[in-house]
């Protein structure tokens, strides 16, 4: 019994001692303050080491990396260290025995350390994981699955099972940072019910007062761009995280939330004032290639004058730095700031040779894209893009990239069409979704027009190939039965093929497929419709009833897009009033969701309707309104920026013609003059034409004014005076000048020059020509614009005669007897 006891005692101050020496090794482990200090102490006491000194010796090889600056980091000095490596061996004999955390701790830091991706380690701890998955807690198990994330298992069997539960915990999760992890992480392997409960469960964390980190706002966002899904609420919560964090956003973030930005397709000016701003500040401090393109990318677009020269000079002096991506980065960077900088295109041409070899087919088609649209001319550098692009085709066995290399093929510089593209293209036809066949006729199209083919086989070989092709287009539009998957498809399909050939019949189909339109694609079939100008009333009713029913779930900004459609074809569904005060009292009730230019373009579009809110008038004609639409201006595209300014005209104008009693002063004069300044000549054959008709109808030029413009800047192609007898008054009489012996008349001042006082009975006509413009695809129904345009001349004290295109044209009016008499009748008759 006494032997007994010495030997328990023995046995437990050995314990002891082991576990007081076991905590010492632990701390000095913990205290180590760089990489050599753990290595030191792991060769030193190898034997002594147990799984918890094993994982908390990587913890701390990653932690040390964590405190460094990027450029600063060692990881490959880490990874190759023989100490290293036998912590990993250590490690994947003892995962057994690890805590549930450890292992996924181990795990993180380990693939932090840039170890591979399918290392045994690595292997083994995901395994290991896997088994324990059910009792992991929710820390954990985001952090595993952050880990899989970067491992790209996205869609493995064990992402599935984490994503199972976090379905069934799904209502346990209080914290945004865990659930932001876990929904990255899962977002490939969710159904549609799965996402939408997430999307519920994001928007009710964010709205817990206290601070949201930046980070967890980008990996929503990253979510919603992995799941190709626009959730305007959840956006614009996470751009107000980011706005109130921009203070804590470097080159790198911002770059990034632009990305998921564009590809989200949301862009708010408020976001980009203050990048703008912060990267204003960086320009000169930017000595790194791989930040300055990132910059450059960002900045660019939206630069001032000045800081916009210093990114040019700046990107010409790091041009040789470049790396081939970072060129095709500057080079699309330009094309968006319409920058033809000949010094830095030909600096960039000069690196290019260096890296074509290394390009892929769809940079390689990018590229050359770039350079044409920028008018570069090179020769020798299309010659050899030439060479490459033809190589690419020979192999390629993916429609998508056959369809891409001939499209662009067509775009470069006196290019002679070889039979091996008409072989390629018509090999792959059958497989060619929509976007991939128009590609192709828009190639061929511009081919034939441009004489490119050459040869008269050539030519036929492109009759039939296109005819294979307008056959190809049929055949799937009258399979297709998910009206989702084709308005995916039809996302990129425009020009003159789509608009010739399959446009009807694409119509035909989303009309056959009717039942389909829900409210997750009303927005989608609005954006066709408005892209193929269709005034198919069926599809219309269909979008107007489903737009009612679920009018609080579809977010504002989506209500006026589809109120665009309708405003812009100028069709009234069944119950338009219903239609329109519906949508206006839910805009109205949710003005804060849009931005300013946003507000005015949704003005604009009730406007062309005949709708005017009083609460939205008042608050965008607002003097602190106003001035905030023009800062935010600065940092638009210019296509959008001169939209907006032409709608606040035309709003401006509408107020001031059809709600006097808003008392809104018109204030567009000098913009009007400075955009007919700037736009070209008027008078063209057609109206000289016409001119020297009336001037025979009506006794002489002097009778008649062409190309006038009116108050408000409305321009009207043809102006006369009758009086109470319907006889011809002389402008000459009527002390109006006229321009010259064609009688052109284009006004700068117009506030009082011809609005003198007609004679008792005197009627102004407006004689106006109206091409196909004017009129919705296949149909004699006025769009928007136009009917505008008659109101608000009858306001201004005309008699409106609008000449459609069709009739002008038509076979009753082949000559010019006809046309005179054409004319005549409706000067002079009751019209």
């Amino acid at each position: 019994m006494l032997c007994l006891r010495q030997v328990c005692l023995f046995t437990l101050r050995h314990y002891q001692a082991r576990t007081l020496s076991s905590d010492l090794l632990l701390s000095q482990i913990n205290s180590c303050t760089h990489e050599d200090e753990v290595f030191s102490l792991v060769g030193r006491n190898k034997a002594r080491l147990s799984e918890k000194h094993v994982g908390i010796a990587l913890n701390v090889l990653w932690q040390l990396q964590k405190r460094r600056p990027l450029l600063l980091r060692t990881s490959d000095y880490i990874r190759n260290h023989s100490q290293f490596l036998a912590l990993c061996i250590l490690a994947e004999n003892k995962v057994e025995h690890m805590e549930d955390e450890a292992i996924v701790d181990t795990l993180y830091s380990i693939l932090r350390l840039n170890v591979e991706d399918h290392d045994s380690l690595a292997e083994v701890l995901v395994t290991e994981a896997w088994k324990r998955l059910e009792r992991l807690s929710l820390p954990a198990l985001s952090k595993f699955a952050l880990c899989l994330y970067k491992q790209r298992r996205h869609c493995s069997p064990v992402t599935g099972k984490v994503a199972h539960i976090v379905d069934m915990k799904l209502d346990s999760i209080q914290d945004i940072r865990i659930l932001s992890v876990l929904m990255i992480s899962i977002s490939d392997v969710i159904s549609q019910s799965f996402r939408d409960r997430l999307l519920q469960k994001a928007e009710q964390l964010l709205e817990d007062k206290h601070e949201v980190h930046f980070n967890y706002a980008k990996r929503i966002l990253q979510f919603l761009q992995s799941t190709k899904l626009r959730y305007h609420p959840l956006l614009e919560k996470c751009n107000e995280i980011l706005l109130r964090s921009a203070s804590h956003l470097d080159i790198y973030s911002i770059s990034l939330i632009f990305g998921l930005y564009e590809q989200l397709g949301f862009d708010n000016a408020e976001f980009r004032l203050v990048a703008k701003q912060l990267l204003s500040e960086t320009v000169d401090d930017c000595y790194d290639p791989e930040t300055f393109a990132k910059l450059f990318s960002i900045l660019g677009p939206m630069a001032s004058s000045n800081v916009r020269e210093r990114l040019l000079v700046t990107a010409a002096y790091m041009a040789e730095e470049f790396s081939g991506h970072q060129v095709l980065v500057i080079l699309k960077t330009m094309q968006k700031m319409k920058c033809r900088n000949s010094h830095l295109l030909k600096k960039m041409a000069s690196v290019l040779h260096k890296h074509l070899d290394s390009y892929h087919v769809l940079q390689l088609v990018k590229l050359t894209q770039y350079l044409v649209v920028l008018r570069f001319h090179n020769l020798e550098l299309f010659a050899k893009l030439k060479i490459l692009l033809f190589r690419f085709l020979k192999s390629s066995v993916i429609p998508a990239d056959t369809a891409a290399i001939i499209r662009v093929l067509a775009m470069l510089p006196s290019f002679q069409v070889e039979e091996i593209i008409i072989n390629k293209a018509a090999a792959v036809l059958p497989q060619c979704r929509l976007h991939h066949l128009n590609s192709i006729a828009t190639a061929l199209v511009k081919w034939s027009h441009y004489d490119q083919l050459h040869w008269q086989n050539n030519s036929e070989l492109c009759a039939k190939l296109l005819q294979k092709l307008n056959d190809c287009g049929f055949q799937r539009l009258q399979k297709g039965n998910n009206l989702n998957l084709l308005l995916e498809e039809l996302t990129h399909v425009n020009g003159e093929w789509f608009e010739e050939v399959i446009n009807e019949e694409t119509v035909a189909m989303c009309q056959r497929l009717i039942d389909q339109i829900t409210r997750a694609n009303v927005l989608q079939v609005s954006f066709f419709l408005v892209k193929t100008n269709h005034r198919c009333t069926p599809l219309l009713d269909r979008i107007a009833s489903v737009a009612v029913e679920n009018i609080h779930k579809i977010h504002p900004l989506e209500i006026c897009f589809i109120l665009h459609l309708f405003s812009a074809l100028n069709y009234d569904p069944p119950a338009n009033e219903e239609f329109f005060e519906s949508c206006i009292q839910h805009l109205t009730s949710n003005l804060s969701c849009f931005e300013t230019h946003h507000l005015v373009l949704l003005g604009h579009v009730l406007a062309v309707a005949g709708y005017f809110p009083p609460v939205l008038i008042k608050k965008i004609f607002n003097l602190a309104f106003l001035s905030k639409l023009d800062s935010q201006l600065e940092v638009l595209s210019d296509t959008l920026k001169q939209r907006v300014h032409s709608h606040l005209m035309k709003l401006n104008r509408a107020v001031c013609l059809e709600c006097p009693e808003f008392y809104i002063p018109w204030f567009h004069e000098r913009y009007c003059q400075r955009v007919f300044r700037n736009s070209s000549s008027r008078v063209n054959p057609l109206r000289q034409h016409v001119h020297r008709m009336l001037t025979e109808i009506l006794g002489g030029s002097n009778y008649a004014r062409i190309s006038v413009l009116t108050p408000y800047y409305y321009e009207i192609d043809f102006e006369c005076i009758l009086d109470e007898n319907k006889k011809p008054l002389s402008y000459m009489a009527q002390n109006i000048p006229l321009d010259d012996a064609e009688g052109v008349h284009l006004r700068h001042d117009i506030k009082e020059d011809g609005r003198k006082a007609l004679p008792p009975g005197a009627q102004r006509i407006a004689l106006e020509f109206l091409d196909s413009k004017a009129f919705s695809k296949d149909s004699r129904h006025l769009k928007g614009e136009p009917a505008v345009k008659k109101r608000h001349l009858e306001m201004l004290g005309y008699r409106v005669v609008q000449i459609p295109h069709f009739e002008w044209n038509s076979m009753a009016l082949s000559t010019k007897g006809e046309q005179v008499e054409y004319l005549k009748k409706h000067l002079y008759g009751t019209q």
